[in-house]
């Protein structure tokens, strides 16, 4: 069994390659449904809010992969700790085990934490890559946060005409240290980076707009951004949350999800929409799943139209990422070698 560390994976793991996990993945389950198990994952809340504490979670997420040759059992263990940030440590902490199901031998343990933020931005690029403009050329940070950072990544990974990037923050300092970071981790992305005092300044000419918040309600309105802005919302992940407003996804000519039976119980943004006899949208307006796209079953016509991305998760997301970890430190005798 290879143990990988953060470092490790951080090392081996780039946004290219997550994106093509991640796409082919979604080509097996469209050609073969049954190669992939992915039972709905256990959310078990954690604290309650508090002054010393804020609520967060703890989650299991299995899954099981048949590449056509081979078969992987990927465990993810998440914990969701609001107040680590304080701390200086990273708000979601994971691990992931690998094993082959033939034998039952564990291949490698690894660090989650970077497979977590990478997969959940790759899952907003392939999306990217099927909605938005292709000559989209300014995309927005709303929330700065540990997820937004790969999220950015992702999005000028499929879009090479970006020049602009306009960062919002609640709390300035955090934005201010998300573009020192990224400027010196990401050299090759020939843009600008600016700080915004405000949202409506960060979005109001965003061909992409990025949201990873905590946020309770609708950041902003329909009328606030570009008609024809894409939308990539990876916050609001709990039913109670909520970061697209209703103006917004009632004016959207696609609305897509990244899983369904996920969606139903986590995407705050959607439920509360379906739930609120103020807004005409319900889930039977969803365009459809990110498999969609990437199968051909959903045809983006011209991509006129504003467009949404609503992200929850899945274990198989994780499993595709974390698999083609796995195999390259097994070949390449990465990390450290253990026994069990």
């Amino acid at each position: 069994m290879q143990v990988l560390d953060l470092a490790t994976v951080k090392q081996q793991l780039t946004m290219p390659m997550a994106i093509e996990a991640i796409e082919d993945l979604l080509k097996v389950q469209h050609s073969h449904p049954n190669w992939v198990k992915t039972p709905e994952r256990l959310v078990i809340p954690t604290y309650k809010d508090s002054d010393a504490h804020q609520t967060g979670s703890h989650l299991s997420m299995p899954s099981v992969v048949y590449d056509g040759t081979d078969e992987y059992a990927v465990v993810k263990l998440v914990t969701i700790c609001p107040d680590n940030p304080k701390q200086d440590k990273p708000t979601t902490v994971a691990t992931i085990t690998v094993s082959d199901t033939a034998t039952g031998d564990t291949l490698a343990f690894m660090d989650g934490i970077y497979v977590t933020q990478v997969r959940t931005a790759a899952l907003s690029g392939v999306a990217t890559k099927y909605l938005a403009n292709p000559e989209s050329q300014t995309v927005a940070v709303v929330g700065t946060g540990g997820m937004a950072y790969e999220q950015l990544n992702a999005v000028l990974t499929v879009c090479p005409n970006i020049k602009q990037v306009n960062l919002w923050n609640r709390t300035e300092e955090t934005a201010h240290t998300f573009k020192q970071n990224f400027e010196r981790d990401y050299p090759q992305w020939d843009v600008s980076i600016t700080v915004c005092d405000t949202m409506q300044a960060a979005i109001k000419e965003a061909d992409v707009i990025n949201l990873a918040t905590r946020a309770t309600e609708g950041l902003f309105e329909a009328d606030d951004i570009k008609p024809d802005a894409h939308i990539n919302a990876v916050g609001a992940y709990q039913s109670h949350m909520k970061e697209v407003s209703d103006s917004v996804i009632e004016a959207c000519a696609y609305v897509v999800i990244d899983d369904l039976a996920g969606g139903k119980h986590e995407a705050g943004d959607l439920i509360q929409a379906d739930d609120s006899a103020a807004c005409s949208w319900t889930w039977d307006e969803l365009s459809g799943e990110l498999i969609d796209l990437v199968s051909g079953e959903l045809e983006i016509g011209n991509r006129s139209g504003m467009t949404l991305f609503k992200s929850v998760g899945a274990a198989s997301f994780d499993a595709a990422v974390a698999l083609k970890v796995a195999q390259l430190a097994v070949d390449k005798n990465l990390g450290e070698t253990a026994k069990i």
